[in-house]
């Protein structure tokens, strides 16, 4: 059952109850027909009850919705109330069997007791219903308002020239009800299909609430591409719908389906857009069966938007055709010959319109020709460029794959205008563009993979110049905002023929240390054959000279950081892990004490190894001399930044490794060395050394702490605490933690009494978050003691339950002593708060308060027992909601409860169900609020999430669109500026990524916040701002001062 029809069912069981409840009004003076009807009534809270649930258990997903989520609440309320009112008039039923003289005066004077709980049930139903009716209204209202609010899901607009008269036909037949659920766009290739249905998706009619995506297919998704492989092709297929899920929200990023086939993915597909109303463009399809799949999905109100080149999907019946021809571009193409070769009408030449017939009026060719044309007004120029157009044309060679008898002859005229173009272009420009050939263009190509390219055939400088010649020539696109680039759809055509030569120029013809330097990228970003060739020739580096080794090493790292986001990064990490762990052992043992390369395969180990790649090669490492070299040259070490990495790499493989190899490695590690990068001028290597410190201490436990003591680590850390900058601080307390949280270990050796008082009062509340020892309280509380506050929170009276809330303090400080932690764990007291913050009787609202302040207590010094039991009541929801309140009281205290869960011990446990409750989708939503102090907390939220949270917590977020609200924030002015930033800094302070992870992230980061920004008066400045952050926070400095 759809939930909203849960809910229109226990209207027409409520509804019914009016009509019971009247029913029982008659018959109470009836002893015998009125528990009849009481009994009526019971079952009519029983269906409601099973309605509830129902709700509840299906559609818990589904109740992060505003408006559900209220009904759900209400119905609930609605159902206590009638039980207890039900009971009492049982009750009275019993008392009035038996009626004296002096029991009929008193009714008589103050009325019958039934009657009245037979009012308050009446008054129960009808404020439910009415509840329901002012909901249904305030939707209608809504709904009426929320034309012009701007959709969910967007797609964003070039620069181009859509065909006007065909955007508007197309926009109609999108309004109309009855038109088909498919409407095709027809055309050569580059005549402007996808120009025009983006302009229309851009900006969706409004039946689309939930706005638009864009799916662009490609070639690459074809059963030419894959020559024939069904295999391939709907493991292709499957990738591109994986990539519509994540789009619209449904998953995080493309690992979470890897295993899934084409019909896994088609039926999550189905599931995603149920009650959806989306406008869905399936950009250059080129296969027929890729529209049925989409065509033949039910239960959505989503229509398909398909552009294709392909005439059989043209023939699919069910669909509205729109066919752009040559008339309909017949009218812009001028237009478009002005803009790019920047001439006036009365500049142009007369044999332009010569031209424009030779190119067939096809936007693509005439833009291509206008810019090789640039500012050129001279008649015989213009002539020898229609005259070399067809010349080329006629030598050009069209893929066989692609070309018919209807678009073979353009297919040839647009290939005959990038060859002009190059020919106008120098040598170094038309070298580069054919080497362009060996990438796979199906995505956008970072700028770094295409300069290392750049740079592999023989040039170190302008490479910015170069591609300015070719964004010029329409030969290349330039993502701005994305620091990326890709090509044509014809381009792309265009260089498939050249392939087989680029890999041969650029891997097989190149010198070694060159094809060492492309591999990597190649790898990564490069067509299947270059791929193929390219782990050859790593594999063939990687045992080969140590310069091309290292080169190798160090192109494997760029080539990761590169990654658009962290799915990319994760499984380019995996391929480059199966090439590097076998060999990664033997390159140290046969190192024979090079520095440099132990460094570099060092680094290389810690950027790509996950804790499985440790296990798995652990008996590589310790049956070879590989720990032993990495040992000796700790010894002898004088470069801090040699020292940090070689040091984490070693403190990696022992965390990982047996008995003998842990001993070998805390013998031998230098710790006073170790204790050198904490130094105040070695700011860049905390992190480095902060996650060396806490492998070591998992590795040796209380024997490796003790060791770091001796050597004044500790009190290295603690002068971080009180000088250091934020991010140093940060990683100071994660250490300390790391210490404090071992069994043996003496806390006040740590930390002497009376240190915290001489820390900045933040970053002792945040030490005091990890460490809540209160030695205040010496003794345990007796069980009766606590069983008696129990029942006095149970009370009718706000101040006795205030009064028993109060008293109960001292004990849930100490329940981190095992016999007091079991006494509250065998009680009701997290139920009986639960309840009590479920109470929303504003008189409530200070016991409320003081609930929030005892489970933050519980979660802080009992941990994760305790955290378990909130999780299984729902708290975590019902403080989320106390956030959001109108009272700024009640939502301090809820967030502050919230803030130390998530940094409680045992807060591992929130995370792994944070996901699942909906948690991040309301307070992204909550950023919307009109209440400042509602945005205030819910971004200091996020941010905390950030820093405690998880990756896939931190991709949900992204996914989500948290970095445009936070652009929106900026843009709108106020108190809550620099909200991209304080996102930022969380991520310095996030302990459970990697430093290759954190990277790519803040790469993302800043490429959404361009294309958020892209326009406004702000976008220099924000830009500007984020940027500066990153920067010097990859440099080692977090951008804070230095606390006094």
């Amino acid at each position: 059952m759809d939930p909203l029809q849960a809910i229109a069912s226990a209207t027409q069981i409520v509804a019914s109850m009016v009509g019971a409840v009247s029913a029982l009004e008659e018959a109470y003076r009836d002893l015998r027909e009125a528990p009849k009807r009481i009994r009526i009534l019971e079952l009519f809270v029983c269906d409601l009850e099973n309605v509830f649930k129902n709700i509840k258990q299906k559609h818990a997903h589904k109740l992060h919705n505003s408006q559900l989520e209220r009904q759900h609440l209400s119905l609930g309320a609605l159902i206590e109330r009638l039980h207890v009112n039900l009971s009492k008039a049982r009750k009275e039923l019993s008392k009035g069997k038996t009626k004296s003289f002096g029991k009929v005066v008193w009714i008589s004077m103050v009325g019958n007791p039934l009657s009245k709980v037979i009012q308050s049930i009446r008054d129960d139903l009808t404020w439910w219903l009415e509840l329901k009716k002012i909901s249904d209204d305030i939707e209608k209202a809504v709904e009426s308002n929320a034309e012009s609010l701007p959709p969910l899901l967007r797609v964003t607009v070039e620069q181009g020239y859509p065909v006007s008269k065909k955007c508007h036909y197309v926009r109609k037949l999108l309004k109309e009800d009855n038109s088909a659920k498919v409407i095709l766009i027809v055309g050569l290739s580059g005549i402007g299909k996808s120009c025009l249905a983006r302009q229309v998706a851009s900006s969706p009619p409004i039946r689309f609430v939930h706005g638009a995506v864009e799916l662009r297919f490609g070639r690459w998704c074809s059963r030419a591409a894959c020559n024939g492989n069904r295999i391939e092709y709907h493991k292709r297929l499957a990738k591109r719908i994986s990539w519509a899920l994540m789009q619209i929200g449904f998953i995080k990023n493309s690992q979470e389906v890897m295993s899934a086939d084409l019909e896994d993915m088609t039926s999550l597909l189905q599931t995603a857009l149920v009650g959806k109303s989306l406008l869905i463009l399936l950009d250059d399809v080129w296969e027929q069966d890729i529209v049925e799949r989409f065509a033949k999905l039910y239960n959505n109100d989503c229509k398909y938007l398909v552009t294709t080149r392909n005439e059989a999907v043209f023939e699919i019946t069910e669909a509205e055709k729109v066919e752009i021809c040559k008339d309909d571009i017949k009218e812009i193409s001028r237009d478009i010959l002005l803009h790019h070769c920047l001439l006036s009408r009365d500049e142009l030449p007369s044999t332009a319109e010569r031209l424009l017939d030779r190119c067939g009026h096809h936007p693509l060719t005439v833009a291509v020709m206008g810019k090789a044309l640039r500012k050129e007004t001279r008649l015989d120029k213009w002539e020898k460029a229609i005259f070399n157009l067809s010349t080329y044309a006629t030598w050009s060679e069209s893929p066989i794959s692609y070309t018919n008898e209807k678009n073979s002859e353009s297919t040839l005229t647009i290939f005959g205008s990038f060859e002009f173009s190059l020919e106008a272009m120098p040598e170094q420009s038309r070298t580069f563009f054919l080497a362009l050939a060996a990438i796979s263009w199906t995505e956008p190509v970072p700028e770094a993979c295409l300069e290392a390219l750049w740079t592999v055939l023989g040039q170190v400088t302008l490479f910015p110049l170069i591609m300015s010649k070719l964004v010029e020539g329409s030969l290349v696109i330039k993502m701005d905002t994305q620091l990326s680039y890709h090509v044509h759809d014809m381009v792309s055509l265009y260089l498939e023929n050249k392939t087989e030569d680029a890999i041969s120029r650029i891997l097989m013809k190149s010198s070694a240390d060159s094809a060492a330097s492309i591999a990597p990228w190649l790898f990564i970003f490069g067509k299947e054959t270059a791929k193929f060739i390219s782990k050859e020739k790593m594999e063939s580096f990687l045992n080969a000279q140590e310069m091309q080794v290292i080169n190798t090493l160090e192109n494997i790292i760029q080539s990761l950081m590169a990654s658009k986001s962290i799915s990319e990064l994760e499984a380019s990490r995996k391929s480059f892990s199966v090439i590097l762990g076998p060999r990664a052992a033997e390159l140290i043992s046969t190192s024979n004490g090079s520095q440099a390369l132990i460094v570099a395969v060092s680094k290389t180990i810690t950027t790509i190894f996950t804790k499985e790649d440790y296990c798995d090669h652990a008996l590589s490492f310790e049956s070879t001399v590989a720990i032993d070299r990495l040992l000796s040259l700790l010894q002898d070490c004088d470069n801090l930044q040699s020292l940090a990495i070689v040091t984490n790499c070693v403190a990696k493989i022992a965390e990982f490794g047996n008995t003998s190899t842990i001993d070998k490695v805390l013998m031998s590690v230098p710790m006073n060395q170790l204790a050198e990068l904490f130094a105040p001028e070695s700011e860049e290597w905390y992190e480095s050394a902060c996650t060396s410190l806490m492998s070591l201490t998992k590795a040796g436990k209380s024997k490796a702490v003790e060791m770091m003591m001796a050597s004044g680590i500790d009190k290295r850390l603690l002068v971080l605490l009180k000088n250091g900058s934020e991010v140093a601080q940060h990683h100071a307390i994660v250490a300390l933690k790391t210490f404090y949280e071992l069994d043996g270990v003496n806390e006040q050796s740590l930390l002497p009494p009376g240190a915290l008082n001489n820390l900045p009062w933040n970053v002792r509340l945040s030490f005091e978050t990890f460490k809540i020892s209160d030695r205040t309280i010496t003794c345990s509380p007796k069980a009766k003691l606590f069983e008696d506050l129990l029942d006095r929170t149970l009370s009718k009276e706000r101040k006795q339950v205030s009064e028993a809330l109060q008293e109960m303090i001292p004990i849930v400080e100490k329940a981190s002593d095992p016999m007091i932690c079991e006494m509250i764990l065998k009680s009701h007291l997290v139920e009986r708060l639960a309840s009590l913050l479920q109470n929303r009787d504003g008189e409530w609202d200070r016991a409320r308060s003081e609930s929030a302040f005892i489970l933050m207590k519980l979660t802080c010094s009992g941990g994760e027992p305790f955290i378990r039991r909130i999780l299984k009541s729902d708290i975590i929801l019902e403080l989320v909601r106390m956030m959001q309140y109108f009272k700024e009281d009640l939502q301090d205290s809820a967030y502050m409860a919230l803030h130390h869960i998530i940094f409680g011990k045992g807060s591992g446990l929130f995370f792994n169900r944070l996901l699942q409750m909906g948690v991040i989708e309301r307070l992204i939503q909550g950023l919307d609020s009109k209440l400042l102090k509602t945005k205030e907390l819910n971004m200091l939220f996020l941010v905390d999430l950030v820093e405690a949270g998880s990756k896939p917590c931190i991709e949900r977020m992204l996914s989500l669109g948290l970095i445009e609200k936070l652009v929106n924030m900026e843009k709108g002015g106020g108190k809550l500026g620099g909200g991209v930033v304080r996102f930022l800094r969380g991520l310095e302070l996030c302990k459970n990524i990697s430093a290759a992870e954190r990277t790519v992230i803040k790469q993302q980061i800043v490429r959404k916040v361009r294309e958020a920004v892209v326009g406004h008066k702000l976008e220099s400045s924000l830009v500007a701002s984020v940027e500066d952050f990153v920067s010097e926070s990859s440099r080692g400095s977090s951008g804070s001062k230095q606390r006094k």
